[in-house]
């Protein structure tokens, strides 16, 4: 019996994102410069277009593990905001199945409240009821590591260094199932221990017949997480495919991987549609 064909969670057709940098180059100006600006139709001094996805098509399937690299400022982090519904594309679209999650190191969490109040808004914040809350409280705390070095669970959020408040998000994030979880930069401030049950825990939500897409600056991190990885430069997808082969690619174009440049050239012929 022929087995199924695999279900699309996410398919991106075409995608082109364009936002507007406003510099503070010359200061505010006067309100009649800025009146005559609006009749005109003229752009205020200081502000840039930047055109950051290109042109971007790919599909995603249920229980993949997907790494986005990339130079910085490739796109990685705003394709993940549009997959996220958060930024509209300029042209093309985005389809997905289910409710996509977007966890970064820079969510929201209140930095004056305790870090056992952010646990409870963050979990009904990540669709929970306050039950599912209660219940896996305790798994939440453990998994982020807050408390191994003291009871800094009933500390306010702003009391906490970087890595501990990115791990508490992405324990929060990680305490439910998800259709398409976004990962955005928020393992690599732990430490290695936290890591490995990060990685654990992404490949039991891949079972679960989640998507998970991680950006990281870390290709270790891509390697040890993901099956697949797509590669943007400048914007534009470079490469689509098996996770070893397009960090290959992507190291050879950098120098990491021997002499820089050619690997872009390879890239190209190993481009999904």
């Amino acid at each position: 019996m022929a087995e199924p064909e695999p279900t699309p969670t996410v398919v991106v057709d075409g995608v082109h994102i364009t936002y507007k940098v406003h510099g503070t180059k010359g200061g505010r100006g006067s309100a009649t410069s800025a009146l005559s600006r609006i009749v005109s139709r003229k752009s205020a001094p200081g502000v840039r277009e930047v055109h950051a996805v290109k042109g971007v098509s790919f599909a995603a399937y249920k229980g993949e593990a997907i790494g986005l690299i990339g130079s910085n400022g490739s796109g990685k982090s705003t394709l993940l905001k549009a997959i996220a519904g958060l930024l509209p594309p300029s042209h093309g679209r985005v389809f997905t199945r289910g409710q996509p999650s977007l966890l970064g190191v820079n969510a929201a969490l209140m930095s004056d409240l305790t870090g056992e109040r952010n646990v409870i808004l963050g979990g009904l914040a990540m669709g929970m009821s306050r039950e599912q809350v209660r219940t896996r409280y305790d798994d939440i705390v453990e998994f982020s590591g807050i408390n191994e070095k003291g009871d800094f669970i009933s500390l306010p959020m702003r009391t906490y260094s970087s890595g501990m408040g990115a791990r508490l998000r992405f324990s929060i994030a990680a305490a439910k199932s998800h259709d398409v979880l976004l990962i955005d930069e928020a393992l690599s401030t732990g430490d290695a221990k936290f890591q490995r049950r990060s990685q654990r825990r992404i490949s039991e939500l891949r079972e679960e017949a989640g998507t998970v897409f991680l950006v990281s600056h870390s290709n270790q991190s891509i390697l040890d997480t993901c099956d697949r990885a797509i590669w943007l430069e400048s914007g534009t997808l470079r490469m689509d495919g098996p996770v070893a082969e397009v960090i290959a690619a992507y190291d050879e174009f950098t120098g990491k991987g021997g002499k820089g440049g050619k690997g872009a050239e390879g890239a190209e012929g190993g481009k999904r549609g």
